[in-house]
C-alpha cells in the first residue's frame, strides 16, 4: 500500500502543471514572440543559434553581463543604447531565472521502511 501511495505521489507531482504562461515561440528561432525580440533575433542570431539563447536564463544583470562578455571576448558589435535596453528587458523577461523544478523531499510517514 505504501509503494502505491509513494508511486501516486509521484505521478501527481510530475503532472503539476507549469507557472509559466503559455507563449507563442517563433517557429523559425524559437524565440517567445514579444516586444524586443526581433532584435535577439537580428543580433543573436547572427553569430549562434538561436537555442543557445532560449536555454539560458537571467536577470537582466546576468543578461548585460553576457552581453559584455560577448563584446570584449567574441568580437560582439556595439549595440545602440535603446536597442541594448529594449534587448535586456526582453531576455530579462521572457527567459528570466525560473525557481527550481524538483519537488520536495517526501515526508518520512511515506518513505519505505525497508520492509519489502
Amino acid at each position: 500500500m505504501k509503494r502505491l501511495a509513494c508511486l501516486l505521489l509521484a505521478m501527481s507531482a510530475t503532472a503539476i502543471a507549469d507557472d509559466r504562461v503559455a507563449t507563442e515561440l517563433d517557429p523559425a528561432t524559437g524565440l517567445v514572440v514579444a516586444p524586443g525580440w526581433l532584435h535577439v533575433r537580428a543580433h543573436c542570431g547572427g553569430c549562434h543559434s538561436h537555442a543557445l539563447v532560449t536555454a539560458q536564463r537571467g536577470d537582466r544583470a546576468t543578461w548585460l553581463r553576457i552581453i559584455r562578455w560577448m563584446q570584449e571576448t567574441q568580437n560582439f558589435w556595439t549595440l545602440e543604447p535603446a536597442v541594448e535596453a529594449e534587448m535586456l528587458d526582453y531576455l530579462a523577461d521572457a527567459y528570466k531565472p525560473a525557481p527550481p523544478r524538483r519537488r520536495a523531499p517526501l515526508p518520512d510517514a511515506l518513505l519505505p521502511n525497508g520492509d519489502s
